[in-house]
């Protein structure tokens, strides 16, 4: 499963860990998006240095790096949950719906849209309410509030994304690439503007492999415990408000300075703060989406759980009577790896020949490449614990978690920041005046 038709790595252990066994090819997605991104890494020095690293990828790394915020563990040896109680699947009107209500304005939305009052037993009386309609009128209900809900589809009842599974599209020339250093990456300033896993699995893995990530966030929208650690590991963290003059004219300083622009936000919504592809001539920018460019989804919110549910996964990994999940958040981490390679494709390019490019990847384009390998009974079980211990390095405060999945010229990668305290960093890249 050649991603990017370059050299493929050497697999070492089982090319489908047991871990990762489900209906749908799971174990085959993870594996070559990491592997994309791998290769994709090894080409970039190739083009900076005219010598291509020899890259091996262990399997059973993979396996537990798309499950890393599962192996999170705090200085107690605790995890921290990923999901909130109204986070969930629901029994609707002759079908079902998914919510997502992590975040406090989701939760406010979904309640308000269904007319739950918030309080004691809140679950039972939202489950009332789905229960009363039919999921595509709690869809409706619940996005047109600003919530987030999307009723259960089958395979057959989705509208496919076109295009390919990483779009890299032609955007004009820029400046000569600094000089290559130790990493791939060495020397290339990545300015972060994701939340949650896709995109922050994607510039921290660009991190990992040598460039200077700098994430920021809306402090008026502050990231959720787990995120605030996991989704900032191998970067910078900083903060600011776009809303004031002071803090977009900081953010546009950041834009010009970055040598890749990567956000993670509905197509549009960053036009009024200057930083859409077309705003920021000379630099690579590279969009993630929940929906790609889907028909009439385009500019609604989602999450890994949410496209699970609408384009058919969820009914496809199910039992028949319900539907299920994939062993783990894959749309959100093959995602992230495939952002990651199309950043490091685009900056190959622009090392060969000077053009910059439009980058843009998709959960929803992402799950139409993993249906569209097939459903096959199991290949394997999940009944025994994996040993993730092999991967599990120290994130600083007594905190445990995986380390990149990799090795280029027999070196592991490795993180190069651990977790800073969340959006304390100043502003700006490492060694900016």
């Amino acid at each position: 499963m050649n991603v990017l038709g370059l050299p493929e790595p050497q697999l070492i252990g089982d090319p489908r860990p047991a871990e990762l066994s489900s209906p749908l090819a799971v174990a085959d997605c993870a594996v070559a998006s990491v592997a994309a991104c791998l290769t994709a890494a090894a080409d970039l020095t190739h083009a900076r240095t005219g010598r291509r690293p020899e890259v091996v990828l262990d399997t059973a790394h993979v396996a537990a790096a798309v499950r890393s915020e599962v192996w999170l563990r705090d200085p107690a040896g605790k995890g921290v949950d990923g999901f909130a109680p109204l986070s969930r699947l629901w029994a609707a009107e002759d079908g079902w719906v998914r919510t997502h209500a992590n975040y406090p304005w989701h939760r406010t939305a979904l309640l308000a849209a269904l007319g739950v009052a918030d309080g004691p037993s809140v679950e039972a009386r939202l489950a009332a309410a789905i229960g009363d309609l039919p999921p595509a009128d709690v869809e409706r209900l619940v996005y047109d509030a600003g919530g987030l809900a999307v009723a259960a589809r089958t395979p057959d009842r989705w509208q496919a994304p076109a295009g390919p599974l990483i779009g890299i599209v032609p955007a004009g020339s820029a400046r000569p690439m600094p000089p290559p250093g130790p990493l791939p990456a060495s020397g290339l300033r990545v300015l972060d503007l994701t939340r949650v896993i896709a995109g922050p699995v994607g510039t921290r893995m660009l991190g990992a492999l040598g460039a200077d990530v700098l994430r920021v966030d809306d402090p008026n929208r502050p990231e959720l415990p787990l995120h605030a650690l996991d989704g900032v590991i191998g970067k910078r963290s900083t903060a600011l408000d776009a809303s004031t003059e002071a803090g977009r004219e900081a953010l546009q300083r950041l834009a010009a300075e970055a040598d890749v622009v990567v956000t993670g936000y509905r197509p549009g919504a960053l036009r009024r703060f200057g930083l859409e592809p077309d705003q920021l001539p000379g630099t690579i920018v590279a969009t993630l989406s929940a929906w790609g460019d889907t028909p009439g989804w385009e500019r609604r919110r989602g999450f890994d759980s949410l496209v699970q549910i609408a384009t058919g996964i969820g009914w496809a990994a199910g039992d028949g009577t319900r539907p299920g999940a994939l062993p783990c958040q894959l749309l959100d981490h093959a995602t992230g790896y495939l952002l990651a390679a199309g950043v490091l494709t685009a900056l190959a390019l622009r090392a060969r020949s000077g053009e910059i490019s439009h980058v843009s990847v998709s959960l929803a384009r992402t799950a139409r490449w993993l249906l569209d390998q097939g459903i096959n009974p199991p290949s394997g079980t999940r009944d025994d614990p994996p040993n993730v211990d092999a991967y599990r390095v120290g994130l600083g405060n007594g905190w445990t978690g995986i380390s990149p999945p990799g090795r280029l010229d027999g070196r592991e990668l490795s993180w190069p920041f651990l977790p800073p305290e969340y959006g304390r960093a100043t502003p700006r890249f490492s060694g900016a005046g």
